[in-house]
């Protein structure tokens, strides 16, 4: 047991929650899925994809900004989106780095153990 980590996280994790939490809704997902790489689009082409009401795509899009995996910039009276591509690099480095670093080696099966186990298929 790692006890360590009932009274804190890794370093650097503080900041995820929002992210996975994010990422923890199919539209939101969705939303993310729709930008082409460096793509930036308007709010109003963004709803206009979606068969839910506009407050809502709203509230999307406000959850996937607090959560740093959209940015925006306001042009007039346009607002444009755009994904945090490299803050999900590093969201999903750092998580990655983590378990690979509590992952065990795999357990490697003996070869007459293979053959016993595949006569049975």
């Amino acid at each position: 047991m790692n006890s360590k980590f009932a009274d804190r996280l890794p370093p650097g994790w503080e900041r995820f929650s929002r992210f996975f939490f994010a990422l923890g809704d199919t539209t939101r997902q969705q939303i993310l899925l729709v930008f082409e790489p460096g793509e930036e689009i308007c709010v109003n082409d963004i709803a206009r994809l979606f068969k839910i009401s506009r407050p809502a795509i709203s509230h999307h899009l406000k959850v996937l900004r607090n959560a740093e995996l959209l940015l925006c910039e306001k042009r007039g009276k346009a607002v444009y989106y755009r994904v945090n591509h490299s803050y999900c690099a590093e969201v999903m480095r750092i998580v990655h780095d983590f378990v690979a670093t509590q992952t065990l080696p795999p357990v490697l099966t003996p070869p007459d153990r293979l053959t016993v186990l595949s006569s049975r298929s």
